[in-house]
């Protein structure tokens, strides 16, 4: 990625290298995302506002957002990697998630064992597209989806860590 580090080992781990190309901005309760943030359960409980912008500012250029978690059910045995916790396709250029087609309702994390990441991944559709939901939400994988629907690589992505509730310690994953 151009100019920034994305999550230790989400490059490699869920995604392949990719340049920047447009801006994604996550919301939760009115307050912006910060890569490498650690956040509780109880912050990202509800749906959070994700802004697009691209750079030609065409609302005819359609997104497709996918929320992961490579973690589950916990960092040192993830048998349900990835974990999908969001697929929203068709969001118009410079609005919002919410002006997409849901095709998985976004499910709140809640991580039960060691410190999670979670990530945010856009692309950039060609054109409007039927993109049918998965059947599951575990072992989702975003590498194979991009392939399926010829979203080729990543346009933007963000993350930020979690764990339980009144968890402490654990493996930290920085910016």
């Amino acid at each position: 990625m151009s100019g920034e580090t994305l999550a230790i080992g989400l490059v490699g781990d869920i995604l392949d290298p990719f340049v920047k190309a447009a801006s994604l901005k996550v919301l939760y309760n009115g307050k912006e995302l910060i890569n490498g943030s650690e956040l509780k359960p109880s912050q990202v409980a509800y749906e959070p506002r994700v802004e697009i912008a691209g750079s030609d500012h065409d609302m005819r250029n359609l997104y497709t957002l996918v929320m992961v978690d490579p973690d589950a059910p916990s960092p040192s045995n993830p048998t349900a990697k990835e974990y999908l916790h969001w697929l929203v396709t068709d969001i118009p250029e410079s609005t919002n998630a919410s002006y997409g087609n849901k095709l998985f309702s976004y499910e709140r994390p809640n991580p039960t064992a060691g410190m999670h990441r979670f990530a945010f991944v856009l692309f950039r559709q060609s054109a409007r597209q039927t993109i049918y939901a998965p059947g599951w939400r575990p072992n989702f994988n975003t590498r194979d989806f991009s392939a399926v629907y010829s979203l080729g690589p990543p346009v933007a992505a963000a993350f930020f860590n979690c764990q339980r509730e009144n968890g402490s310690g654990g493996k930290r994953y920085i910016r």
